[in-house]
């Protein structure tokens, strides 16, 4: 197949490794490109390979993986999945900061991993549900401060149905959640998504749910 998805492996424990590759390599869709140990050598097989999507550790030797994610990122060699042990906020913050699209617990299924794989490939995002309750936590304690401050002028560009999708976005819902929230099929919400994150320059749907707690559009008392 042409339209694999290319995926590189980082993980300083081979057996991790491993266990990621046995997972992803027996998928028609999915192909496992290249393994690297630490941070600076994630960079160079990235330039090496060109994946589509970076399984990332975070804990590493020489470099570790939210700095790889930063060069990852800026240089465009792929959309990065951080896969790690510790459920940490910091580590989470940092590394949605950094660029990553996704943020599992290695615990997760590997369905969530298959999911999260096709999402950054895809040029979207997956967090894991209780990452992304997190997300909307500390977007949610901030949300005093942004009812000061007067709206976004990127939000009107958007269509009413658009404003909609992006407050949707904002609590976390699928495709196929907002579609039946709105009672629309699933490839119109996929277009509205698509324009909404077009016309607010935003990269995917982690950003999306960043914008609009940053925008007032939710407010704690929702969630």
């Amino acid at each position: 197949m042409t339209d694999r998805l290319r995926v590189l492996l980082v993980d300083d424990h081979a057996m991790v490794r491993s266990g990621f590759a046995m997972v992803l390599s027996v998928e028609d869709d999915i192909e496992v490109v290249g393994e690297a140990a630490d941070g600076l050598e994630a960079i160079e097989q990235a330039r090496a390979t060109r994946p589509d999507v970076v399984l990332m550790d975070v804990q590493m030797p020489r470099m570790d993986g939210i700095e790889a994610t930063r060069h990852l990122v800026a240089d465009d060699l792929g959309h990065v999945v951080i896969v790690t042990t510790f459920d940490r906020d910091d580590y989470l913050f940092d590394a949605l900061q950094a660029g990553a699209s996704g943020f599992l617990l290695k615990n997760a299924g590997p369905e969530q991993l298959l999911d999260a794989v096709r999402a950054a490939g895809r040029g979207h995002a997956l967090l894991a549900p209780e990452v992304t309750r997190r997300v909307i936590g500390r977007m949610a304690g901030e949300a005093a401060d942004r009812a000061e401050r007067p709206e976004p002028a990127g939000l009107a560009h958007l269509t009413a149905r658009e404003r909609e999708v992006l407050v949707l976005l904002g609590r976390g819902l699928s495709n196929a959640e907002i579609a039946a929230d709105l009672v629309l099929g699933e490839a119109t919400v996929k277009t509205h998504v698509s324009n909404v994150l077009a016309k607010l320059h935003l990269r995917d749907r982690v950003q999306a749910v960043i914008y609009a707690y940053e925008a007032g559009l939710i407010l704690p008392a929702e969630e």
